[in-house]
């Protein structure tokens, strides 16, 4: 038995929840991944996992050997680096998930950069507006918007995106310009972006000084998916709250119109995301650094809208 190979096995099929999820992102036959769990328990003489048709949990044994094996192979990866980054330039594979629309229009335009400086370092990037379980996904990271849920995650904070209120201008001419908050609750058609986990509609919120809003009415249209919740905006079927790097093409334009601009919530935060109890491998490190590089100045950027013959920047 390769008891080291074996370890690394084990806390693989912790971490996924599954032995097929494990073996198929240590690239290795779920028959083979299976015995060296068994030879690695006879090896102890400890059940550390218990099996069934539909699940695999972790026996009490088991989790102190995770943790302690976990620790040991954190160390192994940092004695790896510490003789390798000195010589070696990163590389290998990451794994990287990002909502919709932030991939579109933030991350996929700013990764040629990237990929320039570092050509070794392969990238896989989930886009989802569904939130990814890194763990058990075996994700390397996640760009997210919003407060990190999880204690058991590392989040950085690398940027805040406006929050803005727009709407198409066919729209606007059929239904009118509402100059308050209030008003959308008469006759007005909203379009609300949906909680891809819950299917719950995210309320309109609106800020002024001290005064706070939010509105809750009826949809007409609810989307679930960033890229699409703006694409019905476009099409005129109603009102949108989105990011502001998410509408900036279409407001420069004149497929929408901000409305409300007074009444704009606070700027919504965004994180990468990463397990805290997983060691930063040289190649996610270097990928972090380069989002916190790159990334705030293109989720905080303004749309530009024609005003006579010059453009100029909504600031």
């Amino acid at each position: 038995m390769d008891q080291l190979m074996a370890i690394r096995g084990f806390v693989r099929v912790v971490e996924a929840g599954s032995f097929t999820r494990a073996a198929d992102s240590l690239d290795m036959p779920n028959a083979t991944l299976s015995k060296q769990v068994q030879e690695l328990e006879a090896h102890l003489g400890v059940r550390l996992l218990q099996r069934t048709t539909r699940r695999v949990t972790v026996t009490p044994e088991g989790r102190d050997y995770y943790e302690k094996t976990t620790r040991i192979l954190r160390d192994l990866e940092d004695i790896d680096t510490s003789f390798n980054v000195a010589r070696s330039k990163p590389r290998g594979h990451l794994r990287v998930d990002v909502g919709g629309s932030t991939a579109r229009d933030v991350l996929v335009p700013a990764l040629p950069g990237f990929t320039a400086r570092y050509p070794d370092i392969r990238i896989d990037l989930g886009v989802s507006d569904r939130s990814a379980d890194l763990i058990s996904d075996n994700i390397d990271c996640v760009i997210r918007g919003g407060a990190p849920d999880s204690s058991s995650l590392v989040a950085r904070h690398i940027g805040d995106a406006a929050l803005l209120t727009c709407a198409a201008p066919a729209y606007l001419k059929q239904f009118g310009t509402p100059a308050y908050p209030e008003e959308l609750k008469n006759g007005h058609r909203l379009v609300s972006y949906l909680s891809p986990q819950n299917g719950r509609a995210f309320p309109f919120r609106f800020e002024r000084g001290a005064e706070k809003l939010e509105i809750k009415v009826e949809h007409r249209v609810g989307v679930n998916e960033s890229n699409a919740h703006l694409a019905a905006a476009v099409a005129g079927l109603g009102i949108v709250q989105t990011f502001g790097y998410a509408a900036r093409a279409a407001l420069e334009s004149g497929a929408l119109v901000e409305i409300l601009r007074a009444w704009r919530p606070p700027a919504y935060p965004f994180h990468v995301v990463y397990p805290q109890n997983r060691h930063v491998s040289q190649r996610l490190r270097v990928f972090i650094d380069w989002l916190m590089e790159t990334l705030p100045a293109r989720i905080a950027a303004e749309p530009e809208v024609s005003v006579g013959h010059t453009r100029k920047r909504r600031s």
